[in-house]
C-alpha cells in the first residue's frame, strides 16, 4: 500500500513538472509595451498609425499600445513623452514632428521610431540621415521633390498666380516647407502670400483673409491647418479658388490636387523598423532615416468642378479621385 501511495506521489509530481513546462512554452511570447504619441488627430496621421500597427501584427509581435494624443498642444507632447519615459516602455512611436522632438527630449535610452516628420535634420532629431547615432530613427513624410513638383504644376497650369499659404509658425515642419515653397518659386511667375495661425480655431479666419489677395491656396502638411481642412475647403469652393494640398488624405476631404505619398505605407515601414529594434536584431542607430519611397500626382475631379477649374486632358494620367 505504501509502495502504491509513493508511486502516485511521484506521478503527481511528474505531472506538475510537465504541466509547468508546458505553461512556460505558451508564455515565452513577449508582450511589448509601446507608447504612442500623436500630435493631433487627422486622417493622414491616423493612417500612419494604422500602418505601424499592421507591420507589428504581420511580424507576429504581441503589443500593448498606450495611445496618447496631444490634441495639437505642444505642452501636451512633453507631458506624454515624460510619462512614457517614467513608465520605461519598450519603445515610443512618435507620429509627427512635435511628438518626436518631445520624445527625444524626454529620453535618450528608450528606442524611438517616428513617422510623419517633414525634415528630421532640421527638426534636430538626427545629425545625418545615414549616421543616426541616437536612440531614434524613422520615416519622413515629405518626398524631397514634392514641393518642387507642386510649384512646377502650379506654374504650368496656373501661371502668374498669387499662392495663398496658411500655416502654424510654431510647427517647425511647416516653417521648413514654406521656406521650400519660397525657394521653389524663384525664377517663376508665381508669388506667395502668407497667413499664420496658432490653433485650428484660427484657420477659417486666416483663410478668409486671403480672399481677394490670392488666385489659389496651397496647404502644406501642417498638422494644425490640416486638422481643420474642411474650413479651408469651404472657402475655396465658395470663392472658386483651386486648393492644392500636401497629401492624398487631404485630397479626399476636398483638396484639388497633390503630389503625395501614402501615409499608411510610411507608417508600415516605421513599424518594420520597430520590429527589428524590439526583437533585438538592430538598434535605432543601425537604421538610417528614410524618405517616403514613392510620390505621384493625385487629382480630385469633384473638387476641381467645385472650385471652377478647367480640366486638362493630361490630368487623366494622374490618380483620379471622384
Amino acid at each position: 500500500m505504501k509502495k502504491h501511495r509513493l508511486k502516485v506521489i511521484i506521478l503527481s509530481l511528474l505531472l506538475i513538472v510537465l504541466t509547468a513546462c508546458g505553461a512556460n512554452t505558451s508564455s515565452d511570447k513577449i508582450l511589448y509595451k509601446i507608447g504612442v504619441t500623436q500630435f493631433v488627430e487627422h486622417p493622414s496621421l491616423d493612417a500612419a498609425y494604422q500602418g505601424f500597427q499592421a507591420a507589428l501584427k504581420d511580424a507576429g509581435l504581441e503589443v500593448d499600445y498606450d495611445e496618447r494624443n496631444a490634441q495639437g498642444d505642444h505642452s501636451n507632447t512633453s507631458t506624454i513623452a515624460q510619462n512614457f519615459a517614467a513608465d520605461n516602455v519598450d519603445l515610443i512611436f512618435a507620429n509627427a514632428t512635435p511628438s518626436a522632438q518631445a520624445a527625444l527630449q524626454a529620453t535618450r535610452e528608450i528606442p524611438i521610431v517616428f513617422t510623419s516628420v517633414t525634415d528630421a535634420i532640421e527638426a534636430g532629431l538626427v545629425d545625418s540621415l545615414d549616421q543616426a547615432d541616437r536612440n531614434i530613427t524613422g520615416v519622413m513624410d515629405m518626398h524631397p521633390d514634392a514641393i518642387v513638383e507642386t510649384i512646377n504644376f502650379i506654374e504650368t497650369y496656373f501661371p502668374q498666380s498669387r499662392i495663398g499659404v496658411v500655416y502654424n509658425a510654431g510647427e517647425q515642419n511647416s516653417v521648413i516647407q514654406i521656406e521650400h515653397v519660397n525657394a521653389a518659386i524663384q525664377g517663376t511667375s508665381l508669388t506667395v502670400v502668407e497667413r499664420t495661425v496658432s490653433t485650428s480655431a484660427e484657420v477659417q479666419q486666416a483663410t478668409t483673409s486671403l480672399v481677394g489677395d490670392v488666385d489659389l491656396i496651397y496647404i502644406v502638411t501642417d498638422n494644425t491647418v490640416v486638422s481643420a481642412l474642411e474650413t479651408v475647403v469651404a472657402v475655396a469652393n465658395e470663392q472658386k479658388l483651386p486648393l492644392i494640398v500636401g497629401e492624398p488624405d487631404s485630397l479626399e476631404r476636398g483638396g484639388f490636387a497633390t503630389f503625395g505619398i501614402d501615409y499608411y505605407t510610411i507608417g508600415y515601414r516605421s513599424g518594420e523598423m520597430a520590429v527589428d529594434i524590439l526583437t533585438g536584431e538592430k538598434s535605432p542607430s543601425d537604421i538610417d532615416v528614410e524618405y517616403p519611397p514613392e510620390m505621384e500626382l493625385f487629382i480630385n475631379r469633384t473638387a476641381a468642378e467645385a472650385q471652377g477649374i478647367v480640366w486638362h486632358g493630361e490630368w487623366d494620367n494622374a490618380t483620379i479621385i471622384e
